[in-house]
């Protein structure tokens, strides 16, 4: 059976927007990245970023660092914290990351993800998987995956395109089915997976365990629970005008429950783009919230806003 994850992206998968995707038809979902090294040291920062909503199941988190010693020691110091699994980082293409041999720069060192890997499960009372891309420099990520899944790995969540496309250009499905042919444990596939259609499309050619879908839920976070709709065979609706205003005012209640009013109106600005994409009037909307700092005020424009489209 397939299974649906929301893809870790930094910034934008905190513990508010889990919650308010779980209550749409998500499977599992996983934290922002997290800094392996920063974890050992106890960073404050980082301990934030390892919060989870009231009854939160399902959900792994993600680590990243270049060296054994961080990725063994975070993953024991996490058995003491209630995650279904931990992913560790091998697709990033930030150059802040790849600079330090992190993310997407372990493409080119096998042996050391193997180490890496063989670390985690051995130092973890948990479950280990990876998330890659397709390439760096390239060179094919498939010898990673194989020292992953030799090392212990659980899973494989693989985003297909280069490091150096980032997000550009479209990502090649393709490169799963190289995968597929000598993985034996499950396989995500991730990127561009922006519809209902395009779910339903990547499931049934390219034949992965799993999807993991980043953009396409900030767009839409119902699309989880529509594709388990059609894939029934279910007629299920388009998210409309009164869905958007209302999933934007939740999301934003729960960032202020968590983080307090300035922070997570500062935090929701990037977002406000998503909820109103290609909505009559939305440039004006959004650049009224965008200078707006008080919480009540937010909402105010955001429910005069839906008066003024009725």
């Amino acid at each position: 059976m397939i299974k649906f994850f929301m893809a870790p992206m930094a910034g934008y998968t905190d513990r508010a927007f889990r919650q308010l995707i779980y209550e749409n038809g998500l499977d599992h979902a996983v934290t922002e990245m997290v800094s392996a090294r920063a974890l050992c040291f106890n960073d404050r920062k980082t301990l934030e970023l390892l919060k989870k909503f009231p009854g939160e199941k399902n959900t792994g988190v993600q680590i990243f660092a270049s060296d054994v010693e961080s990725i063994s020691k975070a993953s024991y110091l996490l058995n003491d914290f209630d995650f279904s699994y931990i992913d560790i980082n091998m697709g990033c293409p930030a150059p802040k990351i790849v600079k330090n041999g992190c993310g997407s720069a372990l493409i080119k060192n096998p042996n050391l993800v193997y180490e890496l890997v063989k670390g985690a499960v051995k130092n973890s009372n948990k479950k280990i998987s990876i998330k890659t891309r397709k390439s760096f420099d390239n060179t094919l990520s498939l010898d990673i995956i194989r020292a992953a899944q030799d090392a212990g790995a659980f899973a494989v969540t693989v985003h297909p395109r280069s490091r150096e496309e980032y997000y550009k250009n479209k990502s090649d499905w393709q490169y799963l089915i190289k995968i597929k042919k000598f993985l034996t444990i499950p396989l995500i596939g991730n990127g561009d997976i922006l519809t209902v259609e395009d779910a339903l499309y990547k499931i049934k050619k390219y034949d992965v365990d799993g999807i993991a879908i980043g953009r396409g839920a900030i767009e839409n976070p119902l699309i989880f629970s529509q594709i388990k709709k059609a894939l029934k065979g279910e007629k299920y609706e388009e998210l409309n005008f009164n869905q958007r205003i209302d999933i934007l005012l939740r999301h934003l209640y729960l960032e202020v429950n968590y983080k307090g009013q300035r922070q997570a109106i500062l935090n929701m600005r990037k977002t406000y783009a998503y909820y109103l994409k290609n909505l009559k009037n939305s440039k004006e909307i959004r650049n009224k919230l965008n200078v707006e700092n008080d919480y009540t005020n937010v909402v105010k424009i955001l429910e005069e806003y839906r008066e003024q489209m009725r």
